[in-house]
């Protein structure tokens, strides 16, 4: 279940999958893997922080357009 209450400058796994275009298990893969960092939330519902976010989805569309 998707928290609807969320810190501003923050985005919930589920947005943050969307935004990416990944499914959440990618989500948990790109912060085990180091190249994303939770900012906040619960244990069971991490916030990611939405420059960190913009950041990643910018790299992964270079990355794509090369």
């Amino acid at each position: 279940m998707e928290s609807l209450i969320v810190r501003p400058g923050h985005l919930t796994a589920h947005q943050t999958a969307r935004a990416l275009g990944i499914s959440l298990d990618g989500v948990r893969q790109l912060v085990r893997r180091g190249q994303l960092t939770r900012s906040g939330g619960t244990p069971r519902q991490a916030w990611y922080a939405v420059p960190d976010v913009a950041a990643l989805q910018a790299k992964r569309q270079a990355r794509a357009a090369a």
